[in-house]
């Protein structure tokens, strides 16, 4: 799991990257705000779309600190979220060597990745919900999990402060769904690598 590693000097750069309609830059909002106005860290967010808002390329990229935050443009995310081919494609090799990558399972081959991997069926999980739109919320789950950028108990606040109105509780649910998988995935390699260790000694 990527720690910090100096608790006094904290900064994770993160870059989640798919297409429109995909609710990108929604999870990076979210994924912000819980940072800043919940943790108390400083925080920013910065948007791109490509040339076509639905299904056109886009991203988001946020920068979560406890100092002052001087550059909000990321060239070398610590963390990299695709949920499209092609995002992945644009990013990959822009993460650092000791970074970590999430990707969506069933829409990213991540080849000539060298990194520590992470992945979610989110689509395939939000259809099963009865909404294909909540993949970007389960992403989320997954990636507060994983990663532990923000709290628990903020991405949930700011999940439900920023869904529109009537949603909250089906976005709640998808986003538990996220960080149900990240959890059980976390504690399935832990216990690989116990018996890796327990096998060698």
């Amino acid at each position: 799991m990527l720690k910090e590693r100096n608790q006094d000097s904290m900064k994770k750069e993160i870059l989640i990257t798919g297409f429109g309609g995909q609710g990108i830059v929604m999870a990076g909002r979210i994924l912000g705000q819980a940072a800043s106005l919940e943790d108390h860290h400083e925080s920013t967010f910065v948007q791109s779309y490509g040339p076509e808002s639905r299904g056109g390329a886009c991203s988001a990229q946020v920068i979560i600190s406890n100092q002052v935050i001087h550059y909000p443009y990321i060239s070398r995310p610590d963390i990299l979220i695709c949920m499209s081919q092609a995002g992945y494609e644009k990013f990959i090799n822009t993460i650092k060597p000791d970074g970590m990558l999430l990707v969506e399972q069933d829409l990213i081959n991540p080849r000539n990745a060298e990194v520590e991997i992470f992945s979610i069926p989110a689509t395939r999980m939000a259809e099963e919900s009865g909404n294909k739109m909540m993949a970007n919320i389960i992403m989320l789950g997954f990636l507060t999990a994983v990663t532990e950028v923000v709290s628990l108990d903020a991405a949930l606040k700011t999940v439900t402060r920023l869904v529109p109105e009537g949603t909250e509780e089906k976005n709640i649910q998808a986003f538990n769904k996220g960080w149900d998988y990240g959890r059980a995935t976390l504690k399935g390699r832990e216990k690989k690598a116990a018996g890796q260790t327990g096998a060698i000694s």
